[in-house]
């Protein structure tokens, strides 16, 4: 990247231990440091104040300007009321791909050259050539499936100095730094960041999610009630009821129109077949074989893929179990992400 000294980075610091020891990294590499702490969430219980003095200590340490930017409003709008609504809708979504997507690489982004920088870096494990985005060599905490929908033009700006440590390894870089010693045994944060306990209780929030409805077999046949349909996502097998049942049920399918679920044996779930739309594809071909993810814990599925226009069809050479609608498929060639989309419907 030529040289550093002339080169402007913008971190996205969250208080935590990655974004810090990030700054903390690009800093011993040359580059001029600047730091951004994002207000995603309108919250009174002091948890700004505990990140923005953390912040405020790195930022002491290292010399460095920090800002703070209130996205509050944006975020609601793209992340949470999405996450609602999708729920509302029936179907499972994930938040962290559409934060990414639209608030840490596009409004920070933004941000970033307002600031006249010449990078945002993030404490994600990714790694990025500015073309494609790769896995982290810290398979454990790899968040590429999270970054699948970044728009491949944003792709030069962005920097990931995760890529080549395991987690261990920058806690131990922290805790040699007095200023940073606490990140080192800090809880790690949890997986959606708005969610305290379980996602029902946010609905409860929002919408009246507590309406016994039917329960149906694959044939549409009434076989027992639930509780309502949004407590349910494909795959899950407990908390509905089903007449004489023996053998383990699974939720195959909700239906928001009647509040309906249809549920089924595990064989059921099978699913060969996924249509997707909302491409992001950082490759041009329109038939590609790949490894696809279909969630962000499931292991890597080989496949055919189809592409017409803003759409795409998955053909899957093994079957997989409880493909959610709402969530995302990306698409991987060994560690190179070739792009992703939304699941919109799966068969056998």
């Amino acid at each position: 990247m030529g040289d550093n000294k002339n080169k402007k980075v913008i971190v996205g610091m969250s208080g935590g231990v990655d974004s810090s020891v990030s700054a903390y990294l690009l800093q011993k590499e040359g580059y001029e440091v600047e730091g951004i702490y994002m207000k995603l969430h309108a919250r009174d219980d002091g948890y700004h104040e505990e990140n923005i003095a953390n912040i405020e200590k790195v930022s002491k340490y290292l010399g460095i300007k920090y800002h703070i930017l209130d996205l509050s409003e944006q975020f609601k709008k793209e992340v949470y009321d999405y996450f609602i609504q999708s729920y509302i809708d029936g179907v499972t979504p994930n938040p962290c791909v559409q934060c990414n997507k639209t608030i840490k690489f596009g409004a920070l982004l933004e941000q970033m050259k307002t600031l006249k920088g010449d990078y945002l870096a993030t404490g994600h494990y990714a790694k990025t050539d500015g073309e494609f985005i790769y896995i982290a060599d810290d398979i454990n905490k790899d968040q590429s499936y999270f970054l699948a929908q970044v728009d491949k033009e944003k792709l030069p700006f962005m920097m990931f100095p995760m890529s080549k440590y395991t987690k261990e390894e920058i806690k131990d870089i922290a805790s040699k730094i007095p200023e940073f010693s606490h990140f080192a045994v800090k809880k790690e944060s949890q997986e959606i960041c708005f969610v305290d306990t379980v996602y029902t209780d946010l609905l409860q929030k929002h919408t009246k999610i507590d309406k016994q409805g039917d329960t149906l077999d694959i044939n549409g046949n009434v076989v027992g009630h639930h509780k309502g349909y949004m407590h349910y996502t494909i795959g899950k097998r407990k908390g509905f009821y089903v007449h004489g049942a023996h053998d383990p049920h699974f939720v195959l399918s909700t239906n928001k129109e009647n509040n309906s679920i249809t549920v089924g044996k595990k064989e059921d779930l099978q699913i060969n077949k996924v249509r997707i739309n909302s491409l992001n594809m950082y490759v041009n071909d329109l038939e590609l074989s790949a490894d696809v993810k279909l969630r962000y814990r499931s292991q890597p599925t080989q496949c055919k893929v189809i592409i017409c226009k803003d759409e795409a069809i998955i053909d899957l050479q093994e079957s997989v179990y409880g493909v959610a609608s709402g969530q995302f498929a990306v698409f991987y060639d060994g560690d190179k992400v070739l792009g992703s989309g939304i699941i919109t419907s799966a068969s056998k």
